[in-house]
């Protein structure tokens, strides 16, 4: 069972409607919003027909009783996180030329920020609804190179830091990722150093993203080039992140992050784009979701602030899918505020 997203939680949304039929919300620590996908096992399409009675829900074991369901009815703040190394490089460049048709695919209400990322994370451009100011920020960073190492871990923090101060409170939260799923570690003699006082700054751990992507009920969708890598002078082609991790001595200690990895804990998917226009891929990204759907509950038990709540989403019995065909992708769960 995949993982289940939390859009806002914390002081969330009580949902009402205003007399357009949209929902509106005002603030209260009560109702926690869960987004949810529904992906068919073999042919990763979406369903986007289920009522709420399809639904079972339940929080640290507690069956809980969903009170609101929607589909596309809350903007996205949306980050484009772009790897700097040199596998994306000529990528970026095609999509920077084909950006406005991809970008096309957002609803007017969305807001786009564009960072990059290799050591470290930088905005290129903060959140806005000007598409040409977007796509702009994408050319400006096809143009940006960088041959340090990629930290993953770094990038995912700094990136739903981002996303904690973007200008829809009640919003979706979703980083797309443009990667090549290799990432890099610390070397022993950056830890080394640290260890022993001699200053420098290490990046952010993979536990320390994850909870920063939790806590900001942040969705990661990466889109993957071929997974390439270089171990002891040759390249490896592999799909398999534990022949990396086997033989990179920090691997253990220091786990560097994986796309899969981050897209399952947040209830996301990961894309390939196996000869698509990276362009046409990302579209489909943004289409994907717009299938998704926004569950609301009330906690049966208020725990303390700061407590994790285990989320599980899954299909109902008499819901008109077969749960053995398809897959329900949520956050695994949200931090209490």
């Amino acid at each position: 069972m995949k993982q289940c997203f939390v859009v806002w939680i914390g002081f969330l949304a009580a949902a009402a409607w205003a007399q357009d039929g949209r929902p509106t919300f005002r603030a209260t620590s009560e109702l926690v919003l869960v987004d949810v996908q529904v992906i068919h096992k073999k042919t990763n399409t979406a369903f986007g027909e289920l009522q709420a009675k399809d639904f079972d829900l339940s929080e640290e074991g507690v069956p809980q009783k969903i009170l609101f369901l929607g589909r596309d009815q809350l903007p996205l703040s949306v980050i484009l996180l772009f790897d700097l190394t040199r596998s994306e490089r000529r990528v970026l460049g095609h999509l920077a030329a084909g950006a406005r048709g991809a970008l096309a695919h957002l609803n007017p209400e969305d807001e786009v920020a564009v960072m990059v990322y290799a050591a470290s994370a930088r905005l290129i451009d903060g959140f806005t609804l000007d598409r040409e100011r977007t796509a702009a920020a994408i050319a400006r960073a096809a143009t940006m190179k960088s041959d340090d190492a990629a930290f993953f871990n770094e990038a995912m923090y700094q990136a739903a830091v981002q996303l904690e101060n973007s200008g829809n409170p009640s919003g979706r939260r979703v980083i797309l990722w443009l990667t090549d799923n290799l990432p890099n570690l610390p070397t022993n003699y950056m830890l080394q150093g640290h260890d022993e006082g001699l200053g420098g700054t290490l990046p952010h751990t993979e536990e320390q993203a994850i909870h920063k992507l939790h806590d900001s009920s942040t969705v990661v969708m990466p889109l993957l080039l071929k997974d390439r890598l270089y171990i002891w002078g040759e390249w490896i082609v592999s799909n398999d992140r534990r022949e990396y991790a086997r033989e990179h001595p920090n691997s253990e200690d220091y786990p560097p992050g994986e796309a899969r990895k981050y897209a399952e804990l947040t209830g996301g998917f990961a894309f390939e784009l196996r000869g698509k226009k990276v362009e046409d891929r990302l579209a489909e990204v943004i289409d994907s979701i717009r299938t998704r759907y926004t569950i609301g509950y009330r906690p049966a038990e208020i725990k303390p602030p700061g407590t994790f709540c285990r989320l599980k989403v899954a299909l109902a019995p008499g819901a008109p899918l077969r749960p053995q065909e398809w897959r329900v992708l949520a956050r695994a769960g949200y931090y209490r505020r």
